[in-house]
């Protein structure tokens, strides 16, 4: 091996390269070896996989669950919300509460809630008969253990003018049924079946009054909606697979039947599926529970699998002919996999960065987790099972077999005998191939047009301008979207888009938004009530909500009844007996925890209940009113806490699900820069680091401007997207910087023609692939299908549209190859004028 030195070039710089070399060829020599391993051995490499898929595969079909425990999956594992819930908890039982507010119930437990909505035009308050009827027919169901009834109006229309806030009409109303359970497992089996026949008996009562809309809700339903996407998506899966199946087939296909691959494409993808299966059998053989969101799985491991695929099949044709299909598998390996594994492990770096304590959200946790393992497995089938494979097929095409048929090719004097029909069936490409052709492969129809069309118009002077506005346009749309980001910490982005949930969840947000859930204010220290200061503390929080507090409803019975009470010892006692005796104020009784100390009684704890005023956009709100309320906690000398169940879902909802794609972002570019000096060439990181960051921002913005939330799925399609477009754009850049032609635009060309085919395979076999989701019912699949959208669009205009054209403008330079071909090809002139001299009667043999 010899290194130049070039002018001017420092010493630490010719040893970054010959590192870069060293470890650039130990890659290529090791999976050289590992190609000719596989070769000798294909059937050994062939069955492995197929025993441990049929091992683990039929394994998991006796331990199949699903995921029970909504609240675990999707909200936040680490969060204050749950702190506070089990204070509350402690302070206030849930089985002291006979007949409280809803913020009473410290986990919404078992429940049934109905909201019945007149028509366009009618006043629900006209309409009592069908109301009460509805509520007699919930009270009379057997097995039933209600704990209170609440109710609310929505679209309420006020009395013109009126002081009191008098209702005029009202276009809704809302009522909820809890059930006593107190973690009972029979209570909770009653309670659930309780909640079936409540289902069934809102759908019977909706035939029953055409004049009323009814909308119910259980507990149950969001489960229940959640596992619905997975029973909707199954036959969708099935006709994405076949599509999949068939593009990799067509686009393998030639018109040289001992050439073509069909049978290769469709057996890469079904390398593919069973090493998903394998990993499926290895998450259910350790106890994994399914849900939903891993519906993403199979096409995240496709996207990435069947890019090997391709790649191998794309290093194949560029082996040489006259070589033993052995050595050209050989050849193969060492050209692909050593960009294909520096891309699997980013995939499994990143997603297990996901998989990592950092994760907060359990949901993309077991994601990644799964992910990893399926990476994992995805990269050792397709060495093993697909370049098996790869050698029969390779074998066959050695001994001249049809690529289809698997008979022998008959020689060109007998195909001249056959009909045309047969001629083009039974034809091995020797009519098309011209003299100074030397490679038969360049007939694929996606080679030849990027060849002979694509190359030409994307390097065209008068093209060049117009790509870099329609980047400038990308750009600015990106960062628009980028500034409009929004969490989706509303569970409704997980739900089957028909079901009863999201349909009641819609009416809800359109009638009963006007006001936050009921919040409940928690005082868990002991208290000076009776203190001035302390009445004014309490006054101002609670300002600008209205309030539901015994502490409002005290001290205006003690203005009324001219009391007073200054001190602790008469504060207490008229609390005691007089306030919390009168039947009106009895239901205060568990608002106030008092505690005996000698013949002295003390407050040391006590709650409110909050409600604020919102608009529309009412979760939002809330959580506003949450990140406001707690720091007065800290702040004031009044110690508290706010809560209310749905606070469990939302709390820090927005940092839990950035934090997965940001440490996996951070993950990429380490170690992107880490390996600068030790990978192919600096710049093409530099270039890979540029293009990620660029695909990466415009999907994010995007997906912001197509209303896609930041939840967990649009998260765990952030992460993939940047694995994506590393898989992509690597091989592309690599090529590009390692090139030797004369110019840019030659070196552009030379990576498109290498690397084109390959990328426009897989992205064409991925984006048809996600066509079936588009039609399930389901905001999950929904999200699912737009994300993978634009991570196939993004990177597919980048790496046929901006990056040829860019990489034309911009560093690398190809000078110094120029000059060392004019030298290498002045001295060949010197050679063959020499020559001529000595042989002037053989100049024509030069």
């Amino acid at each position: 091996m010899c290194f130049l030195r070039r002018p001017g070039a420092p010493a630490s710089w010719i040893w970054w390269r010959m590192l870069r070399q060293v470890l650039r060829r130990g890659l290529q020599s090791f999976c050289h070896r590992l190609g000719l391993c596989v070769s000798r051995h294909p059937v050994f490499f062939l069955t492995v996989p197929a025993v441990l898929t049929i091992t683990f595969g039929l394994s998991a079909l006796n331990r199949f669950q699903t995921e029970g425990d909504l609240e675990r999956l999707v909200a936040p594992s680490h969060s204050l919300a749950k702190i506070e819930r089990s204070l509350a908890s402690s302070l206030f039982p849930l089985d002291q509460s006979k007949s409280q507010l809803y913020s009473d119930l410290h986990t919404p437990g078992r429940y049934g809630r109905v909201i019945l909505l007149s028509s366009p035009g009618d006043n629900i308050l006209l309409q009592a008969e069908g109301i009460l009827q509805t509520h007699r027919a919930v009270m009379e169901m057997k097995d039933g253990r209600n704990s209170f009834i609440g109710h609310q109006l929505g679209g309420v229309v006020e009395v013109p003018n009126s002081k009191d806030q008098r209702v005029k009409s009202a276009r809704a109303i809302q009522i909820t049924y809890y059930l006593q359970t107190y973690g009972s497992a029979t209570q909770d089996l009653i309670g659930e079946k309780w909640e079936n026949e409540f289902c069934k008996l809102m759908r019977k009562l909706q035939e029953e009054h055409q004049d009323l809309q009814l909308y119910s809700l259980a507990s149950f339903s969001l489960w229940r909606d959640f596992h619905k996407t997975s029973i909707l998506t199954r036959s969708k899966v099935l006709v994405s697979l076949v599509l999949i199946l068939t593009t990799a087939t067509l686009s393998s296909s030639m018109k040289d039947c001992l050439r073509s691959k069909p049978f290769l494409g469709l057996l890469g993808v079904l390398t593919v599926c069973i090493s998903i299966a394998t990993a499926a059998g290895i998450f259910f053989i350790t106890d994994g529970k399914y849900n939903s969101t891993l519906l993403g799985i199979p096409f995240f491991a496709m996207g990435h699998g069947t890019k090997g695929v391709f790649e191998l099949l794309s290093g194949w044709r560029r082996t040489k002919e006259n070589l033993p299909f052995k050595d050209r598998v050989a050849d193969a390996y060492s050209d692909v996999m050593v960009t294909y594994t520096m891309t699997s492990s980013l995939y499994f770096i990143t997603f297990g960065m996901g998989a990592s304590p950092f994760t907060n959200i359990e949901a993309v946790k077991i994601f990644c987790q799964n992910m990893c393992v399926s990476i994992l497995l995805n990269y050792f089938y397709i060495f093993s099972f697909f370049g098996s494979c790869l050698v029969f097929a390779g074998q066959l095409e050695q001994n001249r077999y049809h690529s289809i048929f698997c008979c022998k090719i008959p020689s060109a004097e007998y195909l001249d005998r056959k009909p045309v029909w047969f001629q083009t069936v039974m034809s091995d490409g020797h009519q098309q191939t011209s003299h100074h052709e030397t490679n038969p492969y360049q007939h694929h129809f996606i080679q030849h047009f990027l060849r002979e069309h694509y190359n030409e118009w994307i390097t065209n002077i008068y093209v060049k301008p117009f790509v870099v506005i329609l980047y400038l346009i990308y750009a600015s749309f990106s960062f628009m979207g980028c500034l409009q980001i929004s969490d989706g910490a509303s569970i409704i982005n997980l739900l089957a888009s028909d079901s009863p949930s999201v349909s009641y969840a819609m009416v809800q947000q359109k009638y009963f938004s006007n006001y936050s859930p009921v919040i409940g204010f928690y005082v868990y220290e002991p208290l000076e009530y009776w203190n001035s200061s302390v009445q004014e503390d309490l006054q101002r929080l609670c300002s600008g909500f209205t309030a539901v507090s015994w502490v409002e409803q005290y001290y205006q019975f003690l203005k009324t009844s001219n009391i007073s009470a200054n001190n602790k010892t008469d504060f207490i006692s008229v609390l005691q007996s007089s306030f919390l005796k009168k039947p009106e104020f009895q239901h205060f009784r568990n608002d106030i925890i008092f505690s005996r100390a000698g013949d002295e009684n003390n407050i040391i704890a006590s709650r409110l209940y909050l409600v604020a005023r919102t608009s529309r956009d009412k979760q939002k709100e809330v959580i506003e009113v949450l990140d406001k309320l707690r720091p007065l906690s800290l702040s004031k000398s009044i110690r508290f806490i706010v809560f209310n169940p749905s606070f469990v879902f939302t709390d820090h909802y927005s940092l839990s699900v950035t934090v997965p794609v940001l440490i996996a972002g951070f993950g990429v570019l380490l170690v992107l820069i880490l390996t600068f000096f030790l990978v192919i060439h600096p710049l093409g990181n530099f270039w890979l680091i540029l293009s990620v960051t660029s695909i990466e921002l415009g999907v994010l913005g995007l997906m912001t401007l197509w209303n896609v939330d930041m939840d967990c799925i649009s998260i765990l399609c952030l992460i993939y997207t940047l694995n994506f477009a590393i898989d992509h754009c690597a091989p592309l850049l690599y090529t590009f910087v390692l090139a030797t032609e004369h110019t840019r635009t030659q070196c552009i060309k030379s990576s498109l023609q290498e690397h084109g085919t390959a990328i426009l395979q897989n992205i064409t076999s991925f984006l048809i692939g996600l066509l079936p989701l588009l039609f399930v019912p389901s905001n999950l699949t929904f999200t699912l299908f737009k994300c993978l959208l634009l991570t196939g669009g993004c990177t597919l205009l980048h790496c046929f549209v901006i990056l040829p054209v860019f990489l034309t403008f911009f560093p690398p330079s190809k000078k110094h190859h120029k000059k060392k071909k004019r030298a290498k090809r002045k001295e060949r002139e010197e050679i063959e004028c020499i020559e001529i001299q000595e042989n002037p009667d053989h100049v024509t043999t030069v």
